[in-house]
């Protein structure tokens, strides 16, 4: 059986009085694309943010690989952050001063990887993504749809071992959103990259393994 790369076991998350995440258990595979559904209010949004170190948990445990990341501290969450997880947002989040190369090598540079091997693979991701042509172009000057294959190819830079997808379709129109689609499955297979995608869209769970649905901060059922 293909190893477990991410365990969320018993996770709650409460904000004062309120608990939004009511004992939540997870288990990612590597390799392995997840999509996550439920309403809005569902607990998805936190759980990514819990997932991501963003924001700490109430109890549970949440282990990437052998690393804790309920128990990390503040700098070991920020390097775990850096080195193991990639982002992919409904919103791109691109660097708007920063051509489409340099957004996409800028991973690379905060884990400190050598110049020439950032270039070698920040251009053979924009290769892969159909981008070649854009590469010095800045994010105003692309369309949704490049911008998104930007952020795509920015998130496996560093070759993370999770990426964390929130409606990474949401703002684009199909046909774009098809082709971002398709390139998170070839990347996260190529690559080995276990994905989590919340998602609204049934058509984006094509791509993924298997769909957990979530509801009033619980996870409520799990198809594969």
């Amino acid at each position: 059986m293909t190893q477990t790369i991410l365990k969320v076991s018993q996770v709650r998350k409460s904000f004062g009085s309120v608990e939004v995440l009511h004992g939540v258990d997870l288990t990612l595979r590597i390799g392995e694309r997840v999509a996550l559904m439920g309403p809005s209010g569902s607990g998805k949004s936190t759980l990514l943010n819990c997932l991501s170190g963003i924001e700490p948990i109430t109890s549970g445990e949440i282990t990437l690989g052998d690393l804790r990341i309920d128990h990390a501290d503040r700098a070991q969450i920020d390097q775990i952050r850096r080195e193991q997880i990639g982002y992919v947002f409904q919103s791109f989040h691109l660097l708007p001063t920063l051509t489409a190369l340099e957004n996409i090598e800028f991973p690379g540079q905060l884990i400190g990887m050598p110049k020439k091997e950032r270039l070698e693979q920040a251009n053979q991701l924009l290769e892969a993504v159909g981008l070649s042509a854009r590469a010095h172009h800045r994010p105003d000057k692309l369309s949704g749809g490049e911008r998104q294959r930007v952020a795509l190819a920015r998130a496996v830079m560093h070759r993370p071992r999770l990426i964390l997808a929130d409606e990474p379709t949401g703002s684009l129109d199909s046909q774009s959103g098809q082709r971002v689609l398709d390139l998170l499955r070839d990347l996260s297979e190529s690559h080995q990259i276990a994905v989590l995608l919340v998602t609204h869209d049934p058509q984006t769970t094509r791509i993924c393994d298997r769909v957990v649905s979530m509801r009033d901060g619980r996870i409520v059922d799990s198809e594969a």
